[in-house]
Order: structure tokens, then sequence, then C-alpha cells
């Protein structure tokens, strides 16, 4: 079907014509969502401001003139709603950003309930704003848990500011006027910005990744030594300073000998209890992860395994182990079977 010219569009949604306002946004509904979840770090509650955006447009369609942009008026009106959603709502992050390391002799705490961590992003929702490989490499690097635990940091109008001048590249001017700011308040604050990003040591350019020829037999290797519970192999893959957590258990372990200790002790109590399912997420490598439940016989799923490599070396990986924010990546519930 041949979508109408952007103009004739505007044209009928003025005089309240639904099916050609659901033509005109279904193209910047994909990077609303990742320009949503990048403000809010919640992929569900990105989603419902999405939703609410595009509400607030149709209603006040009215309103739009063509003299703009309507993606820039889309923009807008989603920023302002995250900003307002971020007064009232906890900042998000993860365990290693809000306590201490923790001892792998002790018993887990228990989960905490708040939603007060990250969530993880389908890599397939991701919006791809170019065709370049390497602007696509760096557009990834706005997705990956590290630079979204640091954008944390910052307060709701730097965050804003950063990801709409540093990252999308709309124009100080624009921005300024979207948020009731002076040009100098949006330069200042990307400043600012900037300087916390540095000083999280996560800088807005792509890294070096292995290519899939590298990266595919390190994977296969994770999947199998986890899948057969051997602790030294998978100890052995990682970085001697890599970290380890289980949101939303307010833990986490750093050092190769304390997540041994915690694998020892906690999550391979039992041999052959384990399955992995590839999949991917925040432009990372990740795995469904099934724990075996012996009363039905199956591999039920238990969480998301989000690798983060340093060359050849696993750095961290975060384990989502509530399963709600694992719905966007439509896992099976139970492991299938080849």
């Amino acid at each position: 079907m041949t979508i109408p010219p952007q103009g004739v569009l505007l044209l009928a949604v003025q005089a309240g014509d639904q099916h050609a306002f659901e033509c005109l946004v279904e193209p910047y509904q994909r990077e609303l969502l990742t320009h949503c979840y990048r403000m809010l770090g919640s992929y569900h509650d990105a989603e419902d401001l999405v939703q609410e955006t595009l509400l607030r447009a149709w209603e006040k369609r009215a309103s739009f003139t063509d003299q703009g942009s309507y993606r820039a008026w889309l923009y807008r009106i989603a920023t302002n709603l995250c900003l307002n959603m971020l007064t009232r709502s906890p900042r998000r992050s993860l365990p290693p950003n809000s306590s201490h390391k923790s001892d792998p002799t002790r018993p887990l705490p228990r989960r905490a309930s708040e939603p007060i961590w990250l969530e993880p992003f389908p890599d397939e929702l991701e919006a791809s704003y170019e065709s370049d490989p390497e602007e696509k490499a760096m557009q990834s690097e706005y997705i990956r848990l590290a630079f979204l635990t640091a954008i944390q940091q910052l307060t709701p109008t730097q965050r804003a500011i950063l990801l709409l001048r540093g990252v999308l590249d709309w124009e100080a001017r624009e921005v300024a006027e979207w948020l009731n700011l002076s040009v100098v308040a949006v330069n200042s604050g990307l400043q600012r910005a900037r300087h916390t990003l540095r000083q999280h040591q996560v800088l807005p350019e792509a890294r070096a990744t292995l290519p899939p020829s590298q990266l595919q037999p390190l994977l296969q290797r994770y999947v199998t030594l986890w899948e057969q519970g051997d602790i030294s192999g998978l100890v052995g893959l990682m970085r001697e300073d890599a970290w380890f957590t289980m949101p939303p258990i307010p833990a986490w372990f750093q050092g190769r000998k304390a997540i041994e200790t915690l694998f020892r002790t906690s999550i391979f109590s039992m041999a052959q209890q384990w399955r992995l399912l590839p999949t991917h997420a925040n432009a990372s490598p990740a795995f469904g992860l099934y724990k075996h439940n012996t009363e039905t016989a199956t591999y039920q799923l238990f969480g998301l395994l989000v690798l983060d490599f340093d060359g050849e070396l696993i750095a961290n990986t975060v384990t989502f182990l509530e399963l709600h924010s694992l719905l966007p990546f439509a896992l099976p519930d139970t492991f299938p079977a080849f």
C-alpha cells in the first residue's frame, strides 16, 4: 500500500482521519520507544509513554501547523511526558551503582519490590536511524547498559539534553524551545552531562567489538560450560575484575573468586539444571535462562543473561530475574525441544 505524502496525511489528520494519523505516526513509533526507554530505563514505562504521546498528538492535532517537523513535535511531547514521569518515579539503576559489593558466602538478600532497576531492551526493537555501519555501531552504544546506568546519574533535564542534543543531534535552539530553557542553558547542560559520562568512563563513541567469527565460538563455549555446570570454565571466560548481578536481587559480586563462590553455593547447586536460548539485548549478546523443574520435567524460563565483553573476556553479566521485564523478548515459557 502506498502511503500518501506527509502533507496530505497532515491535512487528513487535521480533518479527523484516524487512519491517516496511524499512517503518519507509524514511522516514528520505534524511535520514540527507543528515546523514551533511554530517558526512563524501563521498557514498559517507555511503551506506555509512547502510547500517551500518540494520544496527546491526536487530541492536539488541530494545534499543529506544517511550519515545523511533525517528528520534532512528537519528540517534544514524548520528552516532556518523560520529564513529568521522572518527577514522581525513582531513579533506575543496577545494583553495582546503588550498593556495596556483596559477600558470596552470605545468603542472598530478598528481591527489591520497588521498580528501581533498569529493564532490558530487545535489540530487534531498537530504532535504526542510519544505514552506515559505523553510525549504527555508534547509536548502539547509546542503548548499552553501561551508558543507561551512567545517564541515570544525570538530572532528568540533563538527561533530556544529552539525548536530544548529543545522541539525536537536534539543534540547541530546538531543544531549548522544547524544554523552556535558554540556548546557553542547553549548551551548559550538555557539557555537564558529558562530564558526568567521562567520570563514569562512558564515552559517546563506538568501541571495537569482536567479529562474528570470533564471538560466536566464545558464545557457544559459554553455553556449553553453563549447561554443563562447569564453574571453573565459566570463570575462566571472565575478566579478573568482572562483576555479576541479578536484579531485582539487590546484590552484586566482583572478581573471579567471588563469582566462583557464588556459582558454587547458589547457582550451580545441582548439575545439568540450566539451558540457554540465544537472543540479543541492549546491543549485547544475551541468553534466555531456563531452569529445570523436576515436577514437570521441563526447563522453565528463569531470567535473561546479558553479557558485556571486553575483547575475548566477559567484563560483566547482568541476569534479569523479573519475568515481567522479559515479555518484550517473546521468549518461550519453556525451553523448546530441538
